[in-house]
């Protein structure tokens, strides 16, 4: 909950429009405001003060504990300019709060921890257990150190400006290690314990069975991501209470899964009992990995026979794929899910041209793997490889990424052994519809007129089609210095069945410097005006030109007029 605490009447009305835009994870604390802040502090997990900061500091300053524990502190001054993270910018999440808050009243956010200023993830910031110098490492970082990263185990990381050798080090591991000087242990969650109990087990028991399986094999509970067994058992007290004890989810399959899962120590009695050869064996390996632990029993104080079996794998883990769509070149078209990901991704790959329009989006560190026009398979392949590898990447392509752009061959390339993810971008046919006015009003469609990919009868077939089925038309690719007669032949196509005087619209560069757009007609377009930068729309019956735009009516109320009607 976040706790929002005002003084004045400027401040109460912006603490009141952060209130509705959040009515679920907000609440107001009223009445003096030193006593409002002292609740909100121990009953809030993050605070937002429309306070002076001077006030703020002073007043929760008795209040501060253990930087770990202290809720986040946000202060937004009275004319709502700046929303600036006091208190708890990592550990109480009030750098990312400042920036939502900032988003919601139009403010800008103030963000003085040192990571975040020159755009370093922060080592307490990453999702992981961390352990060892933090800020001696971090400093490191910051001052240009080379700093090692030593990855043990599989794990997609953002980018961190690492070198081959130095004095600090950030190791990523499972182990049960202790850091040494000068180095920070990161511990991600690869370890998946399969447990096996009989009806009545004791939770104590099989969290010491748990514990102990661990602590022999050197591995940290710390990296403990979740015990798994079969649904038989999903219900199980002392299974569920040794799950909520060692802090992870549990996770069932059904006991056809797990017989059908090579183990190396089957066992008659589950599969009388649950009806599987192995349960703890068989859970923890059902999704892949590596057998780190086989099947072992709990042992009982009194000798009598053990109730609880485990088994422990390593699952690393899987590389991240995210296939970006960059808009169509003006910034403030890139959405905030866009650049989101570009941050976060530690390896990009892209056309050189689009890697430049976004360099300086990147965190330090970022690996960039560029490659010039034609080159598109060999991006898609070298994107899922770095993938494979475990690594977070990021592959960009202009507008969508799925329309004639990057995430086909992609997708195409990538299996089920990465995580993939699409992220959305302005395509030109709407950049260039928004510049128009309104021409895809109604039911449209995209075409490419390059030959390059796809054979021309096929590509003649399908403007024919839209021709007869009275569709809006947007061509990509319309013409180029080597193609310049399939644009004629199109628009002779969709002349069989429109009249000439079907507006149609040209932009060049939508969005980007020098952008032009004109409206014209079908039969007063000269296609020798379009180049490989241009979008072209043609309007279907209905579309008219209004005031100088395009404009298709989602009816067909207008079916009626004439062009000159409306004109």
């Amino acid at each position: 909950m976040i706790g929002l605490i005002s003084a004045t009447a400027a401040g109460a009305a912006a603490r009141d429009r952060l209130a509705a835009a959040w009515p679920d994870r907000t609440r107001v604390y009223e009445g003096p405001v030193g006593e409002a802040v002292r609740a909100a502090f121990a009953e809030c997990g993050q605070l937002v003060c429309f306070l002076a900061t001077g006030a703020v500091v002073r007043l929760i300053a008795p209040l501060l504990g253990e930087k770990a524990s202290d809720p986040g502190v946000v202060c937004v001054d009275e004319g709502g300019r700046f929303a600036m993270s006091l208190v708890g910018g990592h550990a109480g999440g009030a750098n990312e709060l400042a920036r939502a808050v900032g988003e919601v009243l139009g403010a800008e956010p103030v963000v003085t921890t040192a990571t975040d200023a020159v755009g370093l993830p922060g080592l307490d910031t990453l999702g992981l257990p961390v352990e060892g110098d933090v800020p001696g490492v971090s400093r490191a970082l910051l001052d240009g150190e080379p700093v090692v990263l030593d990855t043990e185990v599989r794990w997609p990381l953002p980018p961190l400006p690492v070198a081959a050798e130095g004095a600090y080090t950030i190791r990523v591991t499972d182990r049960a290690a202790v850091p040494a000087e000068r180095e920070v242990v990161l511990r991600p969650p690869t370890l998946v314990v399969g447990v096996g109990a009989s009806r009545g087990a004791p939770a104590d028991e099989v969290v010491g069975l748990v514990e102990g399986a661990l602590a022999e094999a050197g591995l940290s509970a710390a990296s403990l991501a979740e015990l798994a067994t079969v649904d038989a058992k999903a219900e199980e007290p002392g299974v569920v209470e040794a799950a909520r004890r060692l802090g992870v989810p549990l996770v069932t399959y059904s006991a056809d899964e797990l017989a059908a899962v090579d183990v190396p120590n089957p066992s008659r009695a589950p599969l009388a009992a649950v009806g599987t050869p192995s349960v703890a064996e068989a859970a923890a390996l059902v999704r892949g990995g590596e057998l780190l632990v086989p099947k072992r029993k709990s042992e009982r104080p009194d000798g009598t026979p053990a109730m609880a079996t485990c088994a422990v794998v390593r699952r690393p883990g899987r590389g991240r794929l995210a296939v970006v769509g960059l808009g169509p070149g003006a910034r403030d078209l890139l959405t905030p899910r866009a650049q989101a990901e570009l941050r976060r991704a530690s390896v990009l790959v892209g056309l050189d041209q689009y890697v430049d329009q976004i360099r300086d989006l990147l965190r330090p560190g970022t690996r960039i793997l560029q490659s010039g026009l034609g080159a598109e398979e060999e991006r898609a392949r070298t994107a899922v490889a770095e993938a494979r590898r475990g690594h977070a990447v990021a592959l960009i392509g202009s507008g969508d990424a799925g329309v004639y752009a990057m995430a086909s061959p992609a997708l195409a390339e990538a299996s089920d052994d990465i995580d993939v993810t699409g992220v959305p971008g302005v395509t030109a046919a709407l950049a260039a519809g928004a510049v128009l006015g309104a021409p895809l009003g109604h039911d449209h469609v995209s075409i490419s007129l390059s030959d390059l990919h796809t054979p021309w009868e096929v590509i003649e077939r399908r403007v024919r089609a839209a021709a007869e089925a009275d569709l809006v038309v947007t061509f990509y690719n319309p013409r180029s210095r080597g193609r310049d007669w399939q644009l004629p032949k199109a628009l002779a196509i969709l002349s069989g069945h429109r009249e000439p005087t079907t507006p149609v619209g040209v932009v060049r560069n939508a969005s980007r410097p020098g952008e032009s757009s004109r409206v014209t007609t079908l039969a007063g377009l000269d296609p020798e005006t379009v180049d490989m930068m241009t979008v072209v729309t043609v309007g279907n019956t209905a579309t008219r030109e209004i005031a100088g735009r395009m404009v298709t009516p989602r009816g067909y109320r207008w079916q009626g007029y004439s062009q000159e009607e409306n004109r």
